[in-house]
């Protein structure tokens, strides 16, 4: 039977199967990275709002604390974003004729919510309870970052499964005493000893345990 292809079409298919593994490869090495990255996850990245919300200037300027405006993060799933009438508080005697808080103004008026944009927004396939978490000892800054810190809000952290999932196998490195919940500026022992005895009392007072099966999140 006579041999259809030459000798160095053998070089030629092992070369193109070499190009297709690589090229496969490479693809999916390129979407790993693409979906850690801050273009996908918008970590780092300021968010746009209709009105230019400075936490900076109302927690580290003001002193307000975080419970002031998301006063349900201790007893619900959900922080809660404060009506307008919280800011309306203040801003009926300070700022009241301030362009910038015409939204805000007009909020109160018409009884209509102000349309703000999510930044910290999981899937809907995620559960997750912010009451759940502060009460077991994970501060603010843990999730959010330093938000006393931000002009405007910004992710600090990716909230990807991994980032979850590094905190949930060992959640003791993450505890803080209640009462420093939102303290953006608590800090844990320098003491190695110190720090680890903390941990280790605060996760058996509050009965913190490692919580990784899939139906915690997944419900």
């Amino acid at each position: 039977m006579p041999q259809f292809f030459p000798k160095s079409a053998n070089m030629l298919a092992l070369l193109t199967l070499a190009i297709v593994a690589l090229g496969a490869g490479g693809g999916l090495s390129a979407l790993l990275i693409t979906s850690r990255s801050p273009y996908n996850t918008q970590q780092g990245m300021p968010i746009g709002q209709p009105v230019p919300f400075s936490h900076k200037h109302h927690t580290t300027g003001l002193g307000i604390d975080c419970r002031h405006c998301h006063y349900s993060v201790e007893v619900s799933g959900f922080a809660a974003i404060p009506p307008t009438k919280t800011c309306m508080t203040c801003h009926s005697q300070i700022w009241n004729e301030a362009p910038m808080l015409e939204p805000v103004r007009e909020s109160f008026r018409t009884d209509e919510s102000i349309d703000w944009v999510r930044v910290h927004d999981l899937p809907d396939y995620v559960y997750f309870n912010h009451s759940i978490h502060v009460n077991k000892g994970v501060g603010c800054a843990t999730c959010h970052g330093q938000v006393n810190e931000m002009p405007l809000m910004w992710k600090a952290n990716t909230l990807q499964m991994q980032w979850c999932m590094d905190c949930h196998w060992n959640p003791e490195v993450n505890l803080r005493p209640r009462d420093q919940i939102t303290n953006m500026d608590w800090q844990p022992p320098a003491d190695a000893e110190a720090r680890q005895a903390l941990a280790t009392q605060l996760a058996e007072e509050y009965d913190v345990q490692s919580k990784v099966s899939c139906s915690v999140c997944h419900r």
